[in-house]
């Protein structure tokens, strides 16, 4: 298994931005406002993000030798939790950001501004817990032994989770 490249992470979050803005103009046009962001979901995806970071640390430490007891299920899960959060993470950005462009113009209504300010604060959470995906894919790639990258000239890693 690859690492997710950041170009896949670019166009999912651009894409669900894309789709989400479209449909909450159809849906305000209608009358229909969507709910608001609540500080609950912030503190999930945040809570996510640490989980996540935590056990991507363990198999860091496995890598450097001060953890000799690492089971391998646990690194190849560790490593598939971490793409499934840079993949969620993108998609709960485009989420989050299509509502703050959906209240973007009407700033100057102190309920609109609530929105937007809550829709901000979870799109960082939401990158957060893409870039912590993304580290701990980093932190679960298994480094090509030194004599036979020198020989071959491949100094590409391999991820844990292969």
């Amino acid at each position: 298994m690859r690492r997710t490249p950041l170009r896949v992470v670019l166009l999912t979050a651009a894409g669900v931005t894309l789709a989400g803005t479209l449909l909450l103009r159809v849906l305000s046009g209608q009358g229909v406002q969507p709910p608001d962001v609540t500080w609950v979901e912030d503190v999930a995806i945040l809570a996510l993000a640490a989980l996540i970071f935590w056990m991507g640390w363990a198999v860091r430490a496995y890598q450097k030798g001060k953890r000799p007891n690492l089971d391998p299920l646990r690194a190849a899960r560790t490593f598939v939790l971490a793409k499934a959060a840079v993949l969620t993470g993108a998609i709960l950005t485009g989420r989050y950001l299509a509502t703050l462009l959906d209240v973007i113009g009407d700033l100057d209504i102190a309920s609109q501004r609530s929105r937007a300010i809550a829709a901000g604060v979870a799109v960082l959470c939401s990158v957060v817990l893409t870039v912590v995906g993304l580290l701990v894919e980093k932190f679960c790639e298994i480094p090509p032994p030194d004599d036979e990258a020198e020989q071959s000239g491949n100094h590409r890693p391999e991820p844990l989770a292969g």
